[in-house]
């Protein structure tokens, strides 16, 4: 069960850090002139829209792994660390392959009133959500609700929160550089907690 905490927060906190969670917000802002304060408010609506999908998604996945323990006895110690571990290496293939996901301000007209453009990358992030994490609400699912809750959570806080974090002191310094290498490997990363979670899951039962 501690495997599958602290992968998720681990993951949690590796999406906080991704560009493509908050560089738009911080784009948009800077060219828009938005103040910090304003930009700030932006990245958290943005981030509980993305966060909000994503548990969604999580609850219900969380709810298949819990009928499949409750049903088949090797659920928890077998095949839920398979699926992490599959899961790992098809994210690993996948950054092999190049499909990474870029969110971008596109189709954002600069002209469009602030309030349109906030409810446009509000609904933009709402409809990308974080795939990679739903494996860790499967496999607390086989461990009952209170874990699945708790993941849920801990990614919540941690996701709008690093956001935050990171709109709050980019704002003023961060915006020439190129993040692409950190985006571009987010997925090597990603396969590797998945399958080390997965296997720590088999090693610790």
């Amino acid at each position: 069960m501690y495997e599958i905490i602290i992968g998720s927060v681990s993951l949690s906190l590796l999406h906080a850090l991704l560009p493509n969670h908050w560089l738009p917000m911080l784009a948009l802002g800077r060219s828009q002139h938005w103040s910090q304060s304003s930009t700030e408010k932006l990245t958290l609506i943005a981030g509980l829209a993305h966060a909000l999908s994503t548990i969604l998604i999580g609850l219900l996945i969380g709810y298949i792994g819990n009928q499949a323990a409750a049903r088949v006895e090797t659920f928890t110690h077998l095949i839920a660390p398979a699926i992490l571990i599959g899961m790992g290496v098809f994210f690993m293939w996948r950054h092999h392959r190049h499909h990474h996901f870029h969110f971008e301000a596109k189709g954002l007209d600069p002209k469009m009133p602030k309030g349109r453009l906030v409810f446009l990358l509000m609904t933009a992030m709402f409809f990308s959500p974080c795939l990679e994490i739903e494996a860790f609400f499967l496999a607390a699912g086989a461990y009952g609700w209170p874990l699945v809750f708790l993941i849920a959570l801990l990614y919540l806080i941690i996701s709008v929160a690093g956001m935050w974090t990171w709109v709050h002191w980019a704002y003023p310094r961060l915006l020439h550089l190129n993040w692409h290498r950190l985006e571009h490997n987010a997925g090597l990363i990603t396969g590797a907690m998945l399958i080390l979670t997965g296997i720590l899951g088999w090693l610790l039962h």
